[in-house]
């Protein structure tokens, strides 16, 4: 099992290689918001996992392993993000809580996760509910709760 740091390079890796086609030192130690120096040594040890293909002047491209570990990070991490914007968490701070716990979360949970997101993405409609939970997120009151309130002062008053 990789730590949390080593699957966090593999997905910078990763990243990086979809936008630039390549992955420098430098570009890893910016994403990462570390010094080169230590992106050295973990690429290092992840070349002799043979996880990537570090080359010290060409710069580093992961292997069919490690893109395949990479994918999953990424998967997990794309997956645990879509669920906290479906949950109305603002994206910076959705992308930056995924990166945490992505690493923490059992692999059920992650599946779960994933056909929650996949179910209300493909909802032929907005689905009802997700209007009624922006209104309680704005309110604090569930809306059938309200309408539920307001049907019984409209009973209570018939009555009279």
């Amino acid at each position: 099992m990789l730590s949390r740091k080593a699957e966090d390079y593999l997905e910078a890796i990763q990243e990086i290689t979809e936008q630039k086609g390549y992955a420098r030192m430098r570009d890893i130690a910016s994403a990462l918001a570390i010094k080169p120096p230590s992106a050295v040594e973990m690429v290092k040890r992840l070349n002799d996992m043979d996880l990537v293909e570090y080359r010290k002047y060409d710069g580093v491209r992961l292997t069919p392993k490690g893109r395949e570990i990479a994918g999953v990070v990424k998967e997990r991490h794309d997956t645990i993000r879509s669920f906290l914007e479906i949950i109305k968490v603002s994206k910076k701070i959705a992308n930056k809580d995924a990166c945490i716990i992505e690493h923490e979360l059992e692999p059920e949970t992650i599946e779960q996760l994933k056909k929650f997101v996949r179910f209300v993405k493909t909802a032929p409609d907005y689905p009802q509910w997700l209007e009624h939970f922006e209104t309680f997120c704005k309110t604090g009151v569930h809306p059938c709760a309200a309408r539920s309130e307001k049907q019984k002062t409209i009973r209570s008053s018939a009555k009279i």
